[in-house]
């Protein structure tokens, strides 16, 4: 549960939660092969390091078939990351987009990924107050981190 309640439209209050740190690990959840597959039938990308398991055994440098890094992003809705407050008092929220989306390191068919965030900038816009969350998706075990973004979240 969060520590503290904070109205989307109180920007110092918004202001003063602003912290180095990030939160702690979210549950985790595995990238099956299957999921890499139906996302490449999906999207259209079936570029062969992510769906040709065999070929991958002996010319990837992975070794193995890595997820699409559009599809680690796209899960990060999956993935229960919780902020030490809560903001409240809007009528609506959506997402408004990335700034620094980053795909630093692949994640392998069958790892398991885990994620942890931190708010970083609030800022008050015409339609309302846009929060920015510094989010990292990392393979479980692993120190640098496969997915970086900050997600803008527009509270109204």
């Amino acid at each position: 549960m969060p520590v503290l309640e904070i109205d989307y439209r109180d920007i110092e209050a918004l202001r003063a939660a602003i912290g180095p740190d990030f939160t702690g690990w979210s549950d985790s959840i595995g990238v099956t092969q299957a999921m890499i597959d139906d996302f490449a039938r999906l999207s259209g990308d079936d570029y062969w390091i992510h769906t040709d398991p065999e070929r991958c055994k002996s010319e990837s440098p992975f070794g193995a078939t890595v997820a699409h890094g559009m599809l680690v992003q796209s899960l990060v809705g999956r993935l229960s990351m919780q902020m030490p407050f809560e903001v409240t008092g809007f009528r609506n929220m959506a997402n408004y987009g990335s700034d620094r989306l980053r795909f630093p390191t692949p994640v392998p068919a069958g790892s398991h990924i885990h994620g942890r965030c931190r708010f970083t900038e609030v800022k008050a816009v015409p339609a309302g107050t846009l929060l920015t969350l510094d989010i990292q998706i990392h393979v479980v075990g692993n120190d640098r981190p496969s997915v970086t973004n900050a997600v803008l979240v527009l509270y109204m």
